[in-house]
C-alpha cells in the first residue's frame, strides 16, 4: 500500500502481547505497509513523537504503564498527528465515545477481520487531503488548523466532533446520512453504530447553542442530519 506520493503506509503497532504484535507485522507487511512496534504506552508515546507514522494501531489493554486511551490522550496533547486507530475487545457504545473523545480517529473491536482493519487504514490515509475552510452564518471552520470558531471565538470540540462538523457544514443544507457520517468519521465497513452518531450529534447541537450559534443541527428522522441557520 503507498500513499499519492508513492511514499509506503508506515504505522505503529501498541500491542502488549508479541504473538499478536508479530501476526499483526507480518500481515500488514503482506499488504505493503510497514509496521513498528513497541509494547508499551510509554514507549509507544515516545517512538510516535520521534517519527512520521501514518496511523497508530493502538491496543487499549496495555498492562504496563498507560493504558490506550491514555496514551490517545498523551499523544494529541503533544500534537502528534498520526491517524490513531484504538483496538479493543471492549465494544460498548461507553466504551467508543472514551476512545473516540481520547483522539482516535477510528475505533474496532476484537475480534476483527484483518481485511476490515486494511479497509480502515485505506480510508483513514485517503481522508487527508483536500483540507479546505468552510463558512456558515457565524461558523467558520479551518479544516487545515483542525479549528470550529463562532463569531470569532474557538469552540471546544473533540477531534470526532470536528470531524463530524465539518462533513455537516460542507453539506449545508442538505442532508448527509448516517452512512455518511459514519465514513467519513469511523471509516467502519459494517452497518453504522446509530447511537453512536446520536450521541455526537446531540453534543454538536449543544455546543452550538451555548456559544450563542444561529446554525443548528437539525435531524432528519429515518435519514440523518442537517446543518442550517436559523431564521431571526
Amino acid at each position: 500500500m503507498e500513499q499519492a506520493d508513492n511514499r509506503p503506509v508506515k504505522v505503529l503497532v501498541v500491542e502488549d502481547e508479541k504473538g499478536a504484535a508479530e501476526n499483526l507485522r507480518w500481515g500488514l507487511a503482506e499488504a505493503g505497509i510497514v509496521a513498528d512496534l513497541v509494547f508499551t504506552g510509554t514507549d509507544a508515546i515516545e517512538r510516535a513523537q520521534g517519527n512520521a507514522y501514518d496511523a497508530v494501531l493502538l491496543d487499549v489493554m496495555l498492562p504496563d504503564g498507560p493504558d490506550g486511551f491514555a496514551v490517545c490522550r498523551r499523544l494529541r496533547e503533544l500534537r502528534v498527528t498520526s491517524r490513531i486507530i484504538m483496538l479493543s475487545a471492549l465494544s460498548g457504545i461507553p466504551d467508543r465515545v472514551s476512545g473516540l473523545d481520547s483522539g482516535a480517529d477510528d475505533y474496532l473491536t476484537k475480534p476483527f477481520a484483518f481485511a476490515e482493519l486494511l479497509a480502515r487504514i485505506r480510508a483513514l490515509s485517503r481522508r487527508d487531503g483536500g483540507a479546505r475552510d468552510t463558512t456558515l452564518s457565524d461558523l467558520v471552520i479551518d479544516e487545515l488548523a483542525r479549528v470550529a470558531t463562532i463569531a470569532g471565538t474557538e469552540m471546544p470540540l473533540t477531534r470526532k466532533e470536528f470531524d463530524l462538523l465539518a462533513l455537516l457544514a460542507q453539506h449545508a443544507g442538505r442532508v448527509v446520512t448516517g452512512e455518511q457520517l459514519v465514513d467519513r468519521a469511523w471509516s467502519y465497513e459494517s452497518t453504522p453504530h446509530s447511537g453512536l452518531v446520536d450521541v455526537y450529534m446531540s453534543r454538536l447541537r449543544t455546543k452550538l447553542a451555548r456559544a450563542g450559534s444561529r446554525v443548528r443541527v437539525v435531524s432528519v428522522r429515518g435519514i440523518g442530519y442537517r446543518l442550517e441557520v436559523a431564521r431571526v
